[in-house]
């Protein structure tokens, strides 16, 4: 079985080469965002629970209009109601200028392996928008009329995800906006109108994990993400040492590598069962802003419930029985 798991990753990150650039949000705790990424993950994981997940990231610290990013997902297992997991995710990502919200529904489809897993196919239908504010200092002799200008647009937004929930490991396959929704706005300027657009392009991810138990007193947790618009990639890899301190309480600690940028460290407690704080600090090494920035914050807080059983309906009359 450990041998299986070591090919598992090793046939994950031999996969893995060149540089990618940021469009979507980058996360260095993604295994707490699986869903925004893949919505077969919707709920396939909760035995009948119900998850609130919310994620802040400030992205190379003290550089003006360095990326800003921050999450909100539900997701819920209804397997007890109706077949499958929904979910919604709500997020927004500020660069310069430019700001992108998204929010979208979820749906997964559970398909049962037997004692192998889990297969979730799932849907994420929704809405993006993006909007662009600047603040552009032209030459005052000859200011350019040509200048994008504030605008803001929101069009249709389609993901779709196949995910996979082993016994002890995952593995999923998705691809976000589907759709590659082209916004834009007509600007009229003092040069006449101008047609300002965004175009969303198509992005893929393979993701997976598997977690080895009894490791010096607790466990670790080793997961991969790799992600590419057919264009560039990159790919972050991480570990994490958990150890149960008993009564629902949990302490970790991981390294995280990307390879096109840095490596983070990761930190978080469970103080009570079903509730998860987590921090990272990631440390700037191949970006050229490695020389001004201080680095990568990310906080990350999780809680889950239980959801009770639907009520036993009885019959009240023979022809109902």
């Amino acid at each position: 079985m450990l041998l299986k798991k070591i090919l598992f990753f090793v046939l994950f990150i031999s996969t893995m080469h060149i540089s990618w650039g940021q469009q979507d949000k980058l996360l260095t705790h993604f295994m707490y965002d699986k869903m925004t990424l893949n919505p077969g993950k919707t709920g396939i994981d909760l035995l009948n629970g119900i998850c609130v997940t919310s994620m802040y990231r400030n992205q190379w610290d003290k550089v003006n209009g360095a990326p800003n990013s921050a999450v909100l997902n539900i997701e819920a297992n209804l397997d007890k109601f109706f077949p499958g997991g929904i979910g919604v995710s709500v997020y927004h990502d500020a660069i310069g200028f430019a700001t992108q919200n998204n929010v979208l529904l979820n749906y997964s489809y559970p398909i049962s392996l037997g004692n192998a897993g889990s297969l979730g196919l799932g849907l994420g239908v929704g809405i993006i928008n993006y909007g662009m504010d600047p603040n552009w200092v032209p030459p005052t002799t000859n200011p350019d009329n040509y200048l994008p200008s504030g605008f803001s647009a929101t069009n249709l937004d389609l993901n779709f995800g196949a995910y996979f929930q082993g016994k002890d490991f995952y593995a999923g396959f998705s691809s976000t906006h589907l759709s590659e929704t082209l916004l834009k706005q007509s600007v009229t300027t003092p040069s006449g109108n101008i047609v300002q657009n965004y175009q969303t392009a198509r992005h893929y991810y393979l993701m997976g994990g598997s977690k080895f138990d009894n490791v010096v007193g607790g466990s670790i947790d080793a997961q991969v993400l790799m992600r590419t618009d057919l264009v560039k990639f990159s790919a972050d890899i991480n570990a994490r040492y958990l150890y149960d301190l008993g009564g629902g309480k949990e302490v970790y600690g991981g390294l995280t590598v990307r390879t096109s940028d840095a490596l983070a460290i990761m930190l978080g407690y469970t103080p009570f069962t079903n509730f998860t704080f987590g921090y990272s600090y990631d440390f700037t090494l191949l970006n050229k802003l490695n020389t001004i920035s201080r680095g990568s914050h990310e906080i990350v807080l999780k809680y889950c419930m239980f959801l009770p059983d639907p009520p036993t309906q009885s019959a009240r009359h023979p022809r109902w029985i």
